[in-house]
């Protein structure tokens, strides 16, 4: 799941309430509110996580060996660290995906990627995984019913959300860190950002994941969605 920017992992969204009754026979179901009114109804997946796996995923091989004990905006994470984590989720959140509840789904975010060291080749890997997590989402059903993701049951398009949320704040975290250039396309930005702004406290403070860091409101999309997650949008590495 994704982190604060203390590393410490929020517990995810709370499922909703139980739903009403289904729509009546020859009707589709109302629009998701949490995709800014973009329904599932066309029989695709609502959101295209893929170009957000894509951006992700080719970061990873230009991580350089020197920048792996590098801080990131994560401040209890190094690189190497977060490229645990994100290779944990990428696997994790298929399973989320398909509803296959397990060990991947059931144990909570955060904490052990300090422990955990990176497999031997894990700039090959994390990119073949990223891609298989965007396939996995890429099915409608996924979207639909309730499923598991550290350890909170969530509805399919909660876990949806969770996932492309997870895809955009850990690149920019990662491309940060690292001093990449990281851009992500309109509609993937836009539905993170829905997805946190819909679940800001009344004060608007507190975000699913921590303190909001506040930007202008004439801020680019990225900025406000790196915010809304926790993070200073202007963090640099230390004597960058």
């Amino acid at each position: 799941m994704a982190h604060s920017a203390n590393g410490e992992a929020g517990p995810g969204p709370e499922p909703g309430p139980a739903p009403g009754p289904g729509p009546a026979p020859g009707r589709d179901p109302d629009p998701d509110p949490g995709l800014g009114g973009v329904g599932s109804g066309s029989g695709a997946a609502p959101v295209d996580l893929r170009p957000a796996a894509r951006r992700t995923a080719a970061l990873v091989p230009r991580v350089d060996d020197a920048q792996l004990d590098a801080p990131t905006p994560c401040t209890e994470y190094a690189v190497r660290d977060l490229l645990w984590h994100i290779g944990r989720l990428a696997v994790g959140l298929q399973h989320t995906a398909r509803k296959e509840t397990g060990e991947t789904t059931a144990a909570p975010p955060g904490g052990q990627a300090a422990q955990q060291p990176l497999p031997d080749d894990w700039r090959e890997r994390l990119p073949h995984d990223l891609a298989d997590l965007a396939v996995a989402w890429s099915a409608p059903d996924a979207w639909t019913g309730s499923t598991q993701a550290g350890g909170v049951t969530l509805t399919g398009t909660e876990g949806g959300l969770v996932t492309l949320d997870e895809l955009v704040v850990h690149g920019w975290d990662l491309a940060r860190a690292t001093g990449q250039d990281y851009q992500v396309d309109e509609p993937c930005l836009r539905a993170v950002h829905d997805f946190l702004a819909g679940a800001v406290s009344e004060d608007g403070e507190q975000g699913i994941f921590g303190p909001v860091v506040h930007v202008g409101e004439d801020a680019p999309l990225l900025d406000q969605v790196v915010g809304l997650a926790g993070r200073d949008p202007e963090w640099r590495p230390p004597g960058s």
